[in-house]
């Protein structure tokens, strides 16, 4: 049976343009593929960050690094070193710059803007059926990159929670050299919060107030939050906001596993939803381009897409104890954190926040964390949870 395509991509995001991206690195070998994105056009509407060195997919394109991180919490204040590996800082126009040229470049590949699913996919004969605000298509794969609502999210341990301002101020306020990438104003039993600022020059810097709770938050319950966090920043100065950005990531509950794969393996789900988010963390952009590279291969191979590969065990069972400490004992946060940024060798805890650890990495994270917590919860927690 004939189709419209070989591949649909559903979602135009930073999952489905990074696998488009991909495939039209194959040139003719790529797969006929149309991306469906129900937005009319892209905005700078947030930012990536990663530790990376320069040969980090997309490294180059990112606007500001920062060699050095401060972790403010549990009476500790950490300056610390990221070395050959910085924090790097990629805006969303870059990205979206970046992987449209791509997509435009192959004519293997098309974006469709302002393209809404209507109904679920159907699939028939070999063949999947999306019908659009704009008629129906046609392909024998599909992957469904779309973000799920936190009512359609399997359960998570936790929720991050963010909302922040990129601001300029009328004075010189800020140290371009030094990002925060955790302070905790605060210490509560109910939930973690902390401000995160990315400095880009002495009068400009991301502002944003993040909470970890049992429930992912709106943007208005973060507002009192952010409002104190941009007055302790500024110190008096005046600013004016250029631009904000919002969101909610699970951690933990909805990640990857061994098991058997789909039902239908022609249709894989990919991105947040989909588990690409690090369950201890909610870093995922870097996670995404691995995946996407590997699902490009296997299209272009075999035209069948690959999913999410899971976290190997050592790091999923670590990351699962982690977020029940976490969930358990709030309070604990801050000196959990800092104890990490601390205690442990700053290239060991990179390779291991990046997904790239070995086992003496994680050793190491475990040696520097307070053994009483985790071991608490060990005992008291069900098998199951």
């Amino acid at each position: 049976m004939s189709t419209d395509a070989d591949v649909i991509i559903l979602g135009g995001g930073c999952a489905g343009l990074g696998l488009a991206c991909h495939l039209s690195q194959y040139g003719g070998r790529a797969p006929r593929t149309v991306v469906l994105e129900q937005r009319n056009e892209y905005r700078n509407d947030r930012t990536w960050c990663f530790w990376g060195d320069d040969a980090a997919p997309y490294a180059r394109l990112a606007g500001h690094q920062w060699r050095h991180l401060r972790v403010v919490g549990g009476g500790r204040c950490i300056d610390f070193d990221c070395g050959k590996t910085p924090y790097r800082m990629l805006a969303a126009d870059a990205y979206y710059a970046a992987t449209l040229q791509a997509i435009d470049a192959n004519p293997q590949l098309s974006l469709h803007l302002g393209h809404s699913v209507l109904s679920e996919p159907e699939y028939a004969g070999g063949v999947w059926r999306i019908e659009t605000s704009h008629g129906s298509i046609s392909a024998g794969s599909l992957v469904d990159t779309r973000p799920k609502s936190a009512s359609e999210q399997s359960p998570a341990l936790l929720w991050q929670s963010f909302f922040g301002h990129e601001i300029e101020t009328s004075e010189p306020v800020f140290d371009p050299l030094i990002a925060d990438l955790m302070d905790f104003p605060e210490i509560s039993d109910h939930r973690i919060a902390f401000i995160y600022v990315l400095p880009l020059t002495a009068t400009r810097a991301l502002v944003e107030y993040t909470v970890f709770a049992e429930s992912p938050l709106p943007a208005p319950a973060l507002q009192k939050g952010l409002d104190a966090a941009l007055e302790n920043r500024t110190r008096g100065s005046a600013y004016r906001t250029l631009r904000s950005e919002y969101g909610c990531i699970p951690m933990g509950g909805n990640e990857p596993t061994l098991a058997a794969g789909p039902a239908n393996p022609s249709r894989v789900h990919a991105g947040l939803s989909a588990g690409a988010a690090r369950p201890a963390t909610g870093y995922a952009f870097q996670r995404l381009q691995r995946w996407g590279a590997l699902c490009a291969q296997a299209l272009v191979a075999t035209g069948v897409p690959v999913p999410q590969a899971p976290d190997r065990l050592i790091s999923r069972a670590m990351d699962r104890l982690f977020l029940h400490v976490l969930r358990a004992q709030p309070a604990l946060a801050p000196a959990l954190f800092s104890a990490m940024f601390a205690d442990v060798d700053s290239r060991r805890l990179i390779r291991f926040l990046s997904d790239s650890g070995s086992l003496r990495d994680h050793a190491a994270v475990i040696a520097a964390l307070p053994a009483g917590p985790f071991l608490k919860q060990l005992f008291t927690r069900k098998p199951s949870a």
